[in-house]
């Protein structure tokens, strides 16, 4: 499938400590789901890039809000993390991609599982909130790669 919006950002290269953006991952594997006519955007990151991110949102969650669904490719390469709509538009944070599904293939609230070889929920919606606040995530993607750069310093 076609994709329509991706990251826009400048390629000059990752930024010193970042992680190489991953190919966006085609909308018709991560976003392949069961979610009910939805707008939205699907923010893909490196496994453990996403992994860290989901455990500094889900610590800092307030009772308002904290990660929405997430999804793993089949391969284990990348997570992909649901955004609100329009926000592709915007995005550009190095070592991630940010990909507009314009509602294709996305539903919720059917209970049918993710259909693309062996992709699935991390976090499923029914256990959740409905989507990951953007400049939340940015933060959390921020500080997981600060984290694992510095793991990685260590060695």
């Amino acid at each position: 499938m076609e994709s329509t919006g991706t990251n826009t950002a400048p390629e000059p290269g990752p930024a010193p400590g970042a992680f190489p953006a991953p190919a966006p991952a085609p909308v018709s594997a991560l976003a392949q789901v069961s979610v009910p006519a939805l707008d939205l955007d699907l923010v893909t990151v490196p496994t453990r890039q996403g992994l860290e991110a989901v455990d500094i949102i889900r610590r800092a969650a307030s009772p308002s809000g904290g990660v929405g669904p997430v999804l793993h490719d089949g391969s284990g390469d990348t997570l992909g993390f649901l955004v609100p709509s329009g926000t592709a538009d915007a995005w550009d944070l190095p070592g991630s991609a940010c990909t507009q599904t314009n509602g294709r293939g996305m539903r919720f609230g059917d209970a049918v599982t993710p259909t693309a070889g062996a992709t699935g929920w991390l976090l499923p919606p029914e256990a959740v909130g409905p989507v990951t606040d953007p400049e939340v995530l940015r933060a959390a993607l921020g500080e997981a790669a600060r984290l694992i750069e510095a793991a990685d310093n260590c060695r």
